[in-house]
C-alpha cells in the first residue's frame, strides 16, 4: 500500500496549477522543484504514473503546485482527484526514521564517551518533539528531546545521548 502525500483538488488559473489538500508534514522537501511523485488515478484517465514537480507555492493558505507534464488548465483538470503518493517500498529519509516506544524501551543510555548514565524507560509523544524517558543510574528519571542533535545514535542495544551540560543535573536537584 502506498502512503499518500496529497489529493489533487481544482484547477488554478490558467497555466496548469492545481490545488492539493496536503496529507504530508512536509511538504516543502516532497514537493521540491525536479521531485518525482508517483500518482495514483482512475484507470484509464491518462494520468501519467509519475508527476515532475516544476512549482509550488502557497496561496491563501492552499498549496498549489504545477508539473513539467502538465503545461495547462485543460491538463490541469484532467489531475482532479489523483493522489500523489510515495511507494511502499520507497526507502525512507534519514530524517524520517521513526522508533516506537516498545524499540526503544530497555535500551541502555551512554553518553559519547560510550559510558552508561541511565536506561531509556519511555517515550512521550509531544506536538513539537518527543521526549526520551531515562531513568538514570542513580535511580532519577530525566527527559531528553528526542532529536538527532542530542541523540545521535539508536542502535540495537544502546543510544548515546550527548546531553547539553548540566542537564541531567536538573532532575537532581529537587530529589536532593
Amino acid at each position: 500500500m502506498n502512503v499518500v502525500l496529497a489529493r489533487i483538488g481544482k484547477p488554478h488559473g490558467l497555466r496548469g496549477e492545481v490545488t492539493v489538500q496536503l496529507h504530508t508534514d512536509d511538504p516543502e522537501s516532497r514537493f521540491a522543484p525536479g521531485t518525482v511523485v508517483a500518482t495514483e488515478a482512475e484507470p484509464g484517465s491518462g494520468v501519467p504514473t509519475a508527476l515532475t514537480i516544476a512549482s509550488t507555492r502557497v496561496h491563501r493558505g492552499i498549496w498549489l503546485l504545477t508539473f513539467e507534464e502538465v503545461p495547462d488548465r485543460t491538463g490541469a483538470e484532467g489531475l482532479r482527484g489523483t493522489r500523489l503518493v510515495l511507494p511502499e517500498s520507497a526507502p525512507k529519509a534519514d530524517d524520517d526514521e521513526g522508533y516506537y516506544e516498545e524499540d526503544l524501551v530497555g535500551l541502555q543510555v551512554r553518553d559519547p564517551a560510550g559510558e552508561q548514565v541511565g536506561t531509556v524507560s519511555g517515550l512521550e509523544i509531544g506536538p513539537a518533539q518527543d521526549r526520551l524517558v531515562i531513568t538514570l543510574t542513580d535511580g532519577v528519571t530525566a527527559y531528553v528531546p528526542f532529536v538527532k542533535r542530542i541523540v545521535p545514535t539508536v542502535a540495537d542495544d544502546h543510544v548515546v545521548v550527548d546531553a547539553p551540560a548540566g542537564l541531567f543535573d536538573l532532575y537532581r536537584e529537587g530529589t536532593e
